[in-house]
């Protein structure tokens, strides 16, 4: 059953349908600008900080950040308090015992998580907003009109509140739309800006500031990442297991042969987000901060340097092992396994099975690792020395393959799913006449 089966299928098409409308909102909301700014001192002053961590992060913000719109924070903050919690519940007795409570365990950390989101984005607000009054465009304009505490209180509100509604718009993707309501406004802050991108970049090739054959090598570099990015987001390591025979009354179930599917990347697009979202926080600081400190914080985080990339590297390693042990429990499965007769050839049921299965996890994590930080560093070290006019790196690619594959996967399994339904009604049917 292919796409076009979508509009054989009401609630599939109405999950699209407000996905799309509440990524409409949220574009909207992008160009909602923040009272007491001079735009064009503040667009000129961006046009100067091409290559830094601010283009990084107004990238991550759908160039909301440029604009000083409601929407500058982005949904960042929001992932940084999500890193914080499962972090936390790794050592905290009391959010360990909450996240083994269930649905009603996983509501109370959710809400401890949206109460984190509301301190971050005020202190990553009140960084923006005490920077922005010390800041001039190249032409000398002040950005900030009336630079003093009103100016800070009311900047403080306004970024809140808009990551606040961001925040919310996600959970209403994920509850009533199709995918991740946070990866998807991640993907759609992205996208947007490929159209100003590539018009920059046939700019730069007509006045001659880029060849045309670098354009080709930068474009077909771009389709390889691609097509490597899919080929390993499917990838996987087939464990076989076998199921013993067993009878139950007078039928016998069991005796089949089927695999255990490992993913080389467990963790999906996680990792570079993670990672991007922890270096923003502190580089936000330090890029409106005067203190000596603070610049040298500021000039250690710069994309494309080595001290950042290496950083950038260690945090995608570390956070793709944390999240594949948070999301697959070799110890469940081999119980599970246990429980329904399966078992792996040549492996004893129990702790050694669940030993096997955490050895090869790990070891394809480690490839997964590999690829994660190739894919994220390594096409952005070759666009900067390329001088391409669009932060487009390795870490976009990354994540507008991956959620769009994600996205792609759940529309697919409501099409198996519905399509099934139909199959089993209709046989239903067909029994009931007969």
């Amino acid at each position: 059953m292919g796409i076009e089966g979508l509009a054989k299928i009401p609630e599939l098409r109405r999950r699209i349908l407000y996905t799309l409308f509440i990524l409409a909102v949220y574009r909207i909301g992008v160009h909602v600008p923040t009272p007491g700014i001079d735009a064009q001192a503040l667009s000129q002053f961006f046009t100067e900080a091409k290559g830094t961590i601010l283009s990084f992060f107004n990238l991550f913000s759908g160039n909301a950040l440029r604009r000083l719109s409601i929407f500058s924070l982005g949904i960042m903050p929001y992932i940084s308090a999500s890193i914080i919690f499962q972090l936390l519940t790794v050592v905290v007795p009391h959010l360990e015992r909450l996240s083994k409570e269930g649905e009603a365990g996983r509501r109370k950390i959710t809400q401890y998580t949206r109460y984190a989101t509301i301190v971050i984005s005020l202190i990553q607000s009140f960084g923006i907003s005490a920077g922005l009054e010390t800041m001039r465009s190249p032409a000398g304009a002040p950005i900030v009109l009336d630079p003093g505490i009103g100016f800070k209180l009311m900047t403080m509100i306004t970024l809140t509140s808009g990551t606040a509604f961001i925040m919310w718009l996600g959970e209403q993707i994920t509850e009533k739309g199709i995918g991740n309501g946070t990866s998807l406004i991640i993907f759609a802050g992205i996208a947007a800006g490929l159209p100003s991108g590539l018009y920059n970049t046939v700019s730069l090739i007509k006045t001659g500031e880029l060849s045309l054959f670098g354009f080709i090598l930068i474009l077909a570099l771009m389709v390889a990442v691609i097509a490597f990015i899919v080929a390993m987001e499917r990838g996987q390591r087939r464990i076989p297991v076998q199921y013993a025979k067993r009878v139950v009354g007078r039928k016998m179930y069991g005796g089949q042969a089927t695999h255990l599917p490992l993913k080389i990347n467990s963790s999906g697009v996680i990792p570079p987000i993670f990672a991007s979202s922890l270096i923003m926080f502190p580089a936000t600081l330090a890029t409106f901060t005067k203190t000596p400190l603070m610049q040298e914080i500021n000039a250690f985080l710069q994309p494309g340097g080595i001290l950042y990339n290496v950083f950038f590297v260690a945090l995608i390693v570390f956070f793709a092992f944390f999240y594949t042990a948070i999301v697959f429990n070799p110890v469940d499965v081999a119980e599970n396994l246990k429980k329904f007769g399966g078992y792996i050839p040549g492996i004893r049921p129990g702790k050694n099975t669940a030993d096997y299965i955490d050895q090869v996890l790990m070891r394809i994590t480690s490839g997964g690792t590999l690829y994660l930080a190739a894919v994220c560093v390594l096409p952005t070290i070759l666009i900067a020395k390329a001088k391409v006019p669009f932060y487009f790196g390795g870490t976009s690619l990354l994540i507008l393959v991956g959620v769009a594959m994600d996205t792609a996967a759940q529309i697919e399994s409501h099409l198996l799913s519905r399509h099934y339904e139909g199959f089993i009604h209709k046989a239903k049917m067909r029994g009931r006449r007969v």
